[in-house]
């Protein structure tokens, strides 16, 4: 199958390939949207962070009919392989056709989500289509933490009918999406003369994974485990006082590795026969979830200075005591998780300490419930806490007339429906805390290895859900 560039959505897709527009870098993009719709006479807006929304009158027959909203981030992730010489802030991709599916010579291809940018420019320039009032709203940022919708206000949506085009399935549509809150534990360090022997606790080993996709799972978080272990040892009468800490790469992540450094007066042998109980009990704990798990304690160079005992007994009694991990499933819906939360970093900068913790839900009272607690931990130990930062959820409801217009278009096509949700963040969530009343679907044609220089879009794929998106507008009276 060709990659047909007389259909115009491929056109618009071989376009945008042509600009780059990795995230923080969409403001050509999103010009050339804006040009687009100026070309045409179709009211447009950009803001400071380049997002864009372009609004088209209903099609003749559809001026009473209520307004539908098409969404697409603009950004791509950009991943290269180590021998191609490619750069994103000024090269096109190099497209190619192998058995059906378009690529990337080397490097991702960004139909995530460059092929739903192209399914609005295409339907804002079709007046042969029946449809009624499109606003298309064009995101920025969304593969670096949804940042651009972050910057939408109420007054930007004009309807309350919503199909995001982040999907990935022909007849397959998200009907929920957690919100998150960011908080950060922080203690500014205090310190005493190092004293006794100086060692080195090192967990490693650990899958980890993405704390939407895999925290289900209950894999082992190496920060948690590292304060256990020196937990337990201060628990059975042992000297633990720490000098540094840190572990995890990121928030969203679960912490494959840590490494905790202390110094205690304790004989060596004690110390090292109550580490080694401690990976003992947790290598058995977990021998199905992370069967690799190694915990390492070795001596090491002698500091200068400690943490004070108190700073270091409130550290190891926070990452102890807060909640983490898989917290609450669905009782709705079979295998999501509603709740959770990840002590994805700990790091120590400018003699202070600080933990990032992601919390996720698509309920916000829960999530908000969770931070709370953090709060109140830190707080009764005499640290620091606040809510950095954080998105609204896209909790499931049960009635949608959009998914029963979506289901009706995919039976006439000899398609099977199907529904899933997502412990991960979508744009669907900010938006739906913007306009509680928003009825969404997802949608979108079907690429696979995505944010990797494997990516691929099925070519076939690409045709039938643009049709069927022009099928669902079509019903939507």
């Amino acid at each position: 199958m060709e990659f047909d560039l007389n259909k115009r959505y491929c056109y618009w897709f071989n376009e945008i390939c042509r600009i780059p527009h990795g995230s923080r870098n969409e403001k050509a993009v999103s010009d050339m949207v804006c040009a687009f719709a100026k070309e045409h006479g179709l009211a447009y807006h950009q803001d400071s962070v380049w997002n864009v929304t372009v609004d088209k009158p209903a099609s003749p027959g559809y001026e009473d009919s209520a307004p539908v909203i098409l969404q697409a981030h603009m950004d791509m992730v950009c991943e290269k392989n180590n021998d191609v010489d490619h750069d994103f802030e000024k090269d096109p991709l190099d497209l190619y056709v192998e058995d059906g599916w378009l690529k990337a010579r080397g490097t991702t291809l960004g139909a995530d989500d460059g092929t739903g940018v192209a399914y609005m420019l295409a339907i804002l320039e079709d007046d042969t289509l029946a449809h009624p009032p499109i606003e298309c709203i064009f995101t920025t940022m969304e593969e670096i933490g949804l940042v651009g919708a972050g910057y939408l206000c109420k007054e930007d949506l004009h309807g309350h009918r919503y199909i995001s085009l982040d999907g990935g399935g022909v007849s397959c549509t998200t009907t929920s999406s957690a919100g998150v809150n960011d908080v950060v534990v922080s203690k500014k360090l205090e310190y005493d003369d190092a004293y006794g022997t100086t060692w080195q606790l090192t967990v490693k080993g650990l899958k980890g994974g993405h704390s939407g996709g895999q925290i289900h799972l209950e894999r082992g978080n190496a920060n948690v485990l590292a304060a256990r272990i020196l937990k337990e040892a201060e628990d059975s009468g042992l000297d633990v006082t720490l000098v540094t800490l840190k572990g995890g790469m990121k928030e969203n992540a679960i912490p494959r590795e840590a490494v905790f450094t202390f110094v205690s007066e304790s004989p060596k042998e004690a110390l090292q026969a109550a580490v080694s109980q401690s990976a003992k009990d947790i290598a058995q704990e977990l021998a199905f979830s992370d069967p690799d798990v190694v915990v390492l304690l070795e001596e090491c160079a002698p500091c200068t200075k400690v943490i004070t005992k108190k700073i270091s007994e409130a550290i190891l009694n926070d990452i102890y005591l807060m909640p983490n991990g898989f917290q609450h499933r669905s009782m709705a819906i079979e295998g999501l998780t509603v709740a959770s939360l990840n002590l994805g970093v700990i790091s120590v900068k400018d003699d202070t300490v600080r933990f990032e913790i992601m919390i996720r839900s698509a309920d916000d009272s829960a999530r908000n419930d969770l931070a709370r607690r953090l709060l109140t931990l830190a707080k009764l130990l005499d640290l620091d806490a606040e809510i950095v930062s954080g998105y609204s959820g896209w909790a499931y409801t049960e009635e949608s007339n959009m998914r029963r217009i979506y289901r009706r278009v995919c039976e006439r096509h000899d398609l099977v429906y199907t529904e899933r949700a997502t412990h991960g963040g979508l744009e669907c969530g900010i938006i739906k805390g913007l306009d509680p009343d928003m009825d969404i679907i997802t949608f979108g044609p079907i690429s696979e290895a995505i944010h990797s220089p494997d990516e691929k879009l099925e070519l076939q794929s690409f045709d039938d859900a643009y049709a069927i998106l022009c099928e669902i507008l079509k019903e939507c009276r």
